[in-house]
């Protein structure tokens, strides 16, 4: 054991083995008898590839590069492809991320082939959640389409898509199956008869957590709509999900108790204080997937997620056996057998298949690999801490940990707190080598689910309502202090770091705060009044409402709460990291606060990246950040890093 001081640790935990193995499988399906599943792929470009497993449990990828198998719709995206066995083989359909085009493939047999086209206008025409209706020769889906060069000129219905091919140069040629009566549709899934369709649809200024409307219309024999009605939700009521039982019955995930439970026509199945549900950031998440048997599989839990098998008839649920802690929202189940992606503190997300006969669960794709010895995985621990008014913050401490070293008797290690992306979600207690990077190296890291933080019910979840940039400040503050009071931290070396909402926390923070002795601060919300006015995309373009007030009513409160208006309170090092291709939170909310940031002679780095959006997908890009934050937090905490490059730091 070698005595070392903090952040000086040698690590075989580098930056490109966090990037390599950053982000999950998503959006499992089953294929006939085979499972498929979409997968990252941060070295080439950061596409996402379609992944097949075959009988003999042999996995290939269904597409090359440059193939990328990832929709835009509501930017965030939804379930990008759908599949089904035909006589000759697996006809697949799928989005292409380059040109947001429906394409159908059939694996061996030629090239890709487009099924819709392209649109000059404004974002194009983009599509999520296909459903292949083979006995129709169509595809339905959710069509996004743009009318004009805003945001927020965009509508939004269900569609038919011809798999022939007859709409591929021709806008007319896709059957409209819905009016655009609501701003924001959720797939079709068609009753097992085939003469019913189910979806979720809400409107501005609502996000879907707020609520939503559980909307069903009956299917004509042309493959018409009719009678759309609603059946659930409402303004202050969120549907997740809904599905159908296969005789025939409607369920759904609703929060009308204050938690999302699940029912069946309109009864409640399991009323139980936590989440059979959680925040739709992507149309065709799935935390339930009903059995042939009548047994439904579901993820819930409080605070984390297990997947489990729901009786209906006696509300209990029998929870899969297994190493696994946090179970995603991507399900699918054909007869008596359930795919899921599960993950652990020890292991990353992995394609998890379960037995309902049986109970027995077992790993079947993107298998997890130690990629180094896991002595060097961080041990992490659940916390509760107090904050303001003494209400409770849920968060995950990841203290230093290496398998060879110590610290010398006395130093408290530097932290880092993490402020998670949203506002409205949650950090998952999983295994993240980016987490590993910095705990193995001898920097503590705490993630903060602070108030307005999923998986703990919607009052949680209302503690955010026009308290952003409050909240989450004084929560994110409160542990920080609290670990320092209690000997944990070094109260002098004490950071922030967020991407996304969680970039607004950090600034803000910085701004507000006299806690932390720098920040990092990736493609974030700086200035609210630009953001809630025009500044990003249509999903999004209304949620400050909720989050700090109608914009009509309290405009002061935006310029109040904004980092970018109060650039003069920051004087700690920051780190700015920005993808040019972000059009959620656009490079020029970073550029504005870095105007008025000039001539403050405050330590600082503006790092921009090409090609990179809303969170970053490519290697090189990881990498380059990642080393660059450790080089600040060396530079400010006086650490001693090894084989960093040095982040040149303005003023």
């Amino acid at each position: 054991m070698r005595t070392l001081p903090y952040g000086s640790w040698p690590s075989p935990i580098d930056a490109a083995l966090a990037a390599a193995h950053d982000g999950r499988p998503d959006d499992v399906a089953f294929v006939g008898e085979e499972v498929w599943w979409t997968a990252p792929r941060p070295i080439e470009g950061g596409r996402r590839t379609l992944v097949r497993r075959h009988p003999d449990g042999a996995e290939e990828p269904v597409l090359p590069a440059p193939w990328n198998v990832r929709s835009r719709v509501i930017e965030y995206g939804g379930r990008p492809w759908a599949a089904l066995m035909t006589d000759t083989g697996p006809l697949v359909v799928f989005v292409n991320f380059a040109d947001q085009r429906l394409y159908a493939y059939e694996p061996g047999g030629g090239e890709p082939r487009p099924l819709t086209p392209v649109s000059p206008v404004g974002g194009g025409l983009r599509w999520a959640e296909p459903d292949v209706r083979g006995e129709r020769g169509e595809v339905w889906c959710v069509l996004e389409e743009f009318t004009g060069d805003g945001p927020s000129d965009v509508r939004r219905v269900l569609a038919a898509v011809p798999l022939d091919g007859s709409a591929a140069d021709e806008r007319e040629a896709v059957r409209e199956l819905t009016g655009a009566r609501h701003r924001f549709v959720t797939g079709p899934r068609v009753s097992p008869d085939g003469r019913r369709a189910a979806w979720l649809a809400w409107d501005h200024p609502r996000m879907p957590w707020d609520g939503t409307e559980l909307v069903v219309a009956e299917i004509g024999p042309d493959g018409t709509f009719r009678d759309a009605r609603t059946v659930a939700g409402g303004p202050e009521e969120s549907i997740a999900q809904a599905d159908w039982a296969p005789d025939g019955a409607l369920l759904h995930a609703s929060d009308r108790t204050g938690w999302w439970n699940l029912y069946r026509d309109g009864r409640p199945l399991c009323a139980r204080g936590e989440e059979f549900g959680g925040p739709l950031w992507k149309l065709g998440q799935r935390w339930f997937a009903p059995l042939d048997s009548g047994l439904i599989a579901v993820v819930h839990g409080r605070g984390a997620t297990a997947l489990g098998i729901l009786d209906p008839e006696t509300g209990e649920v029998v929870d899969a056996a297994g190493p696994w802690t946090e179970f995603a929202a991507t399900l699918a189940a054909h007869g008596e057998v359930v795919v899921a992606v599960g993950a652990s503190p020890r292991s990353a997300f992995e394609v998890v298949e379960l037995d309902a006969r049986t109970g027995r669960a077992r790993v079947v794709g993107a298998r997890h690999d130690d990629a180094v010895d896991p002595a060097y995985y961080p041990d992490p621990r659940i916390r509760t801490f107090t904050g303001p008014a003494g209400r409770e913050i849920h968060a995950h401490l990841y203290p230093p940990h290496h398998p060879g070293c110590r610290a010398p008797d006395g130093e408290l290690p530097p932290y880092v707190v993490w402020a998670h992306g949203g506002p409205t979600s949650r950090s998952p207690l999983v295994l993240d080598l980016e987490i590993a990077y910095f705990t193995s190296r001898g920097i503590g890291v705490a993630e903060v689910n602070y108030g307005g933080s999923t998986g703990h019910g919607r009052e949680y979840r209302n503690r955010l309502r026009e308290q952003w940039g409050v909240v989450d400040v004084e929560d994110c503050a409160a542990v920080a202090l609290a670990l320092a009071g209690e000997g944990t931290a070094d109260r002098e070396r004490l950071a922030v770091r967020g991407g996304s909402a969680g970039g607004w926390t950090a600034a803000a923070s910085l701004a507000t705060t006299d806690v932390y002795a720098c920040g990092t601060v990736s493609y974030p919300i700086l200035d609210l009044t630009g953001w809630g006015t025009g500044e990003t995309h249509d999903f999004e373009s209304k949620y400050l409402e909720s989050l700090i007030g109608p914009y009509a009513e309290v405009p002061a409160r935006y310029v109040e709460r904004s980092p970018a208006e109060h650039a003069d309170r920051v004087t700690a090092p920051f780190l700015l990291l920005q993808g040019l291709d972000d059009v959620i939170c656009p490079p020029v909310q970073c550029e504005r606060f870095l105007a008025r940031m000039a001539g403050r002679g405050v330590p600082h780095a503006y790092l921009t990246f090409e090609g990179e959006g809303h969170g970053f997908r490519r290697a090189e890009t990881m990498v380059r950040a990642l080393e660059a934050e450790l080089s600040l937090y060396s530079q400010v905490f006086g650490l001693n890093p090894r084989g960093i490059p040095t982040l040149a730091l303005d003023r």
